[in-house]
């Protein structure tokens, strides 16, 4: 599923950086600016987020029109409204069924020309009445395409998969500890944790460069 979400990266800067990007994207601009034109590059982009033995028996999500880019970070996050961010992901079944209707929502959401507050306030609400599917034991998702544009800051980042958890798996895992490979981020609007193991080379087999940030 070509979904592109905003990953939350660590690095210098903090609220300097938030300030800088919100100023650049106050506001949505145009929705083509989101868009990409070719059914097929969309494909591409999407089998990309995984080795060809993972992904090319998977089924493809093309959204066309429907599209979901910047805003499946969380509504207060300062680049909720960058178009310029591609973001493949290769979900496995669980995330599929439990995980990916959030991003559906949002768009959804996006496209009824909802503000930030309204769409936060309305996916807190589905969680609330369970609209909304409970997350699945052993969800997670792979991101490793060469492609993939993170956020301004991050770019194309590392490549790395994902582990979704309901709790806080932090301890559990060992995460964010020194020379731990597994980062750690919390998502309180989607009520999930969001466990990343890096990988040292991209979905096509060529090696990640080292001195990444």
């Amino acid at each position: 599923m070509a979904f592109a979400l905003l990953i939350l990266l660590p690095g210098p800067g903090g609220q300097a950086v938030a300030q800088a990007a919100k100023a650049a994207y106050p506001a949505m601009p145009p929705l083509d600016q989101y868009l990409i034109s070719d059914e097929q590059s969309e494909i591409s982009l999407a089998r990309s987020a995984a080795p060809s033995s993972i992904s090319d028996g998977g089924e493809v999500m093309v959204l066309g029109r429907l599209v979901e880019r910047s805003w499946a970070q969380g509504t207060d996050e300062a680049e909720f409204w960058n178009p310029k961010m591609r973001a493949p992901h290769c979900f496995n079944a669980q995330a599929a069924r439990s995980f990916a209707p959030i991003y559906l929502m949002k768009t959804r959401l996006v496209l009824a020309g909802k503000s930030q507050a309204e769409i936060a306030q309305a996916i807190a609400t589905a969680l609330d009445k369970n609209e909304l599917p409970a997350l699945e034991p052993g969800a997670m998702a792979y991101m490793m395409s060469k492609q993939q544009y993170l956020n301004d800051r991050g770019k194309s980042w590392h490549p790395h998969v994902m582990f979704y958890s309901p709790g806080d798996m932090t301890k559990t895992w060992g995460a964010d500890d020194p020379n731990s490979p597994v980062m750690v981020a919390n998502d309180p609007q989607e009520r999930v944790t969001v466990l990343f193991v890096l990988a040292d080379k991209w979905s096509d087999g060529a090696a990640a460069p080292k001195n990444m940030p």
